[in-house]
């Protein structure tokens, strides 16, 4: 990974193209792993087969990282809730959907994808009630496992928020368990996001923490 500067740079070039609706398009220079980086907010979501960090903050909220390992493509969407009236990646449903389509643009197939999932904490204290984070869990799982996409991999459920790290060009994962004192911020995060749109199951697979 390496520093970029200047006007003509990878990240300028990065920020200059048109997005897709809901494709990811907040770019920015991580000084941590000293690489350009992408950070998917609620609802989006990021396809890509460059040497790119692709970055999100989850909550209660899935994070799923495809990757084809024959066509060396993968992507990152964050979805809030598994189902929802409208077409929004805001729900597990039609955001699954738009990664695979968007990774198979690329030269994917459903018969070589592998998955990384993350998330679904139980981080509001109070709130297990509504069990967001179970449901959502149950969901891309059981999504996953109808479409064939073995998951190889997956931090879920607890109660820590997450930060989750994915390098798209070679499929790697990272993850970070934050102190559950952060789960305000991430709650108004997605609270920000709705409004612009209208048991322990961890380890497993080569995830590394950071």
């Amino acid at each position: 990974m390496r520093a970029t500067s200047g006007p003509g740079s990878r990240l300028e070039k990065l920020k200059s193209v048109a997005r897709k609706p809901g494709e990811a398009s907040f770019f920015f220079y991580d000084a941590h792993f000293q690489n350009e980086a992408v950070k998917v907010l609620p609802g989006e979501y990021y396809v890509d087969n460059e040497e790119l960090l692709v970055m999100t903050t989850l909550g209660s909220c899935i994070a799923a990282c495809l990757y084809d390992r024959q066509a060396k493509v993968g992507g990152m969407n964050h979805f809030m809730l598994p189902e929802g009236s409208g077409d929004s990646g805001r729900y597990g449903s039609y955001a699954m959907e738009l990664l695979i389509n968007e990774m198979m643009k690329r030269g994917a197939t459903r018969m070589t994808m592998e998955a990384k999932v993350f998330g679904g904490g139980a981080v509001i204290a109070g709130m297990n009630s509504i069990n967001v984070g179970e449901r959502n869990t149950k969901f891309v799982m059981d999504f996953l496992a109808m479409e064939r996409i073995p998951v190889v991999s997956k931090d879920v459920l607890e109660i820590y928020p997450r930060k989750v790290c994915f390098l798209p060009a070679t499929g790697k994962a990272m993850v970070k368990r934050l102190a559950p004192t952060n789960a305000e911020a991430l709650v108004q995060q997605d609270r920000i996001a709705a409004q612009k749109a209208a048991p322990a199951s961890t380890g497993g697979g080569s995830v590394d923490l950071f």
